[in-house]
């Protein structure tokens, strides 16, 4: 169940829903940003430069958690977040690297 911030747990992990999740540029951004992180390395929501106002992030940060792409945590009037590749990989072996690996081939320039 999932808890009162809405963290899934693992075994509520939904495909569809993280497809879901990762299918806007984005949203995407923010998990290829914490991939980019070493493990466990949590960020404040306002560092990933996002072009959204403070209730449209709130609501693209609410499809991720949901999601179980990342963890939250309130910090001060912020919030600290951070990538749940640990349990991604249990549930989805090899997914967020097969769609973080096609998304920068996507950006590559071509030729």
């Amino acid at each position: 169940m999932a808890d009162a911030d809405g963290h899934p747990d693992v075994d509520e992990f939904d495909l569809s829903a993280v497809l879901h999740a990762l299918a806007d540029t984005n949203r995407r951004s923010v998990i290829a940003q914490l991939a980019a992180e070493p493990q466990g390395a949590e960020q404040f929501c306002s560092v990933f430069g996002l072009p959204w106002a403070p209730s449209t992030r709130t609501h693209h940060f609410r499809v991720l958690r949901k999601a179980g792409l990342i963890w939250q945590r309130d910090v001060g009037n912020g919030r600290m977040t951070k990538l749940r590749r640990d349990d991604m990989d249990r549930v989805f072996p090899g997914l967020l690297d097969a769609i973080l690996a096609a998304d920068t081939a996507d950006r590559a320039p071509a030729g």
